[in-house]
């Protein structure tokens, strides 16, 4: 029986390989089915982003864990596969542990140091236990995402050494990065502080959040400086809300049977594979599961 997989191995051989593996965040089957089937087809391994919004509205943690697990049977899904909580609190940390997630985010990036310390250590001590992947963050991403507001930071390198001194599996650190579409203005994202950060750590994998929107060049460069896993969230969104809309202002949900979900549901079912399928290639993560 297919099971899901921590993403510890799947991102040190994406260290050693110098490319990134897809976090795509999940928001109902649709997204879950698109996600896994294209990861299958593509030879990939992937990352399945629940935020606590995201498990709520599906029905909770338990739920997910049933759809994905039910999924990797049905649609007999062989590359690895982790379900993985994004930017969690200490409650939902618990709860999705609890609930059968392979992999975990504490998001402590908006505490003091010492608190974020201390938080993570104590998950890292409990992900260790239960053989799970832990991401902890250093340097608030910006943007907002699922409601949670970061104003966007660079982390210090001296802070992420802390954290990764603590046993995690992967950093996300703040370089400038945001979540949703990036403005006019935007900077781009910082690589001396990165390589600061990369010099500090080693090679514990990176994460690179907000990956929507990003110069394909600028992706290319944080994978060499040791970013291993990317995720991306608001491009898979834009890509289902236009497919979907496409298909009603055209006219083509009128079967004369009434209203029918799989029919509106699949154009944007299919984009978000279209969408995911160009980031494996990007990232460079085709073929490697």
């Amino acid at each position: 029986m297919a099971k899901l997989v921590s993403a510890t191995q799947m991102l040190q051989k994406a260290v050693e390989g110098k490319y990134a593996v897809a976090q795509i965040n999940i928001n109902n089957l649709e997204w879950t089915k698109a996600a896994v089937t294209t990861a299958q087809e593509n030879n990939s391994p992937i990352i399945l982003g629940v935020t606590e919004g995201a498990g709520k509205y599906m029905g909770g943690f338990k739920t997910v864990v049933g759809m994905v697990e039910g999924m990797l049977v049905e649609l007999n899904i062989t590359v690895p596969v982790a379900v993985h909580l994004d930017h969690g609190s200490k409650n939902a940390a618990n709860a999705c542990i609890d609930a059968g997630f392979s992999s975990i985010m504490y998001d402590g990036s908006h505490e003091s140091i010492e608190d974020n310390v201390a938080n993570t250590k104590k998950f890292a001590e409990i992900c260790a236990a239960k053989g799970l992947s832990l991401e902890a963050e250093v340097g608030s991403i910006g943007g907002e995402e699922d409601g949670v507001i970061g104003k966007g930071e660079c982390a210090c390198p001296d802070e992420c050494k802390m954290i990764a001194d603590l046993g995690i599996t992967m950093l996300a650190a703040g370089i400038g990065n945001i979540h949703g579409a990036y403005p006019a203005d935007w900077e781009g994202l910082n690589f001396d502080v990165l390589g600061a950060i990369k010099g500090k750590i080693g090679d514990l994998p990176l994460v690179l959040h907000g990956g929507t929107g990003i110069p394909a060049e600028q992706i290319q460069k944080a994978i060499s400086l040791g970013v291993a896993k990317i995720n991306v969230n608001t491009e898979c969104q834009w890509a289902f809300q236009k497919a979907t809309r496409q298909y009603i202002e055209e006219g083509k949900d009128q079967s004369g049977k009434g209203f029918d979900p799989r029919k509106l549901l699949e154009p944007g079912y299919l984009a978000i594979k279209a969408t995911i399928k160009e980031k494996m290639e990007l990232f460079g993560s085709v073929n490697k599961a």
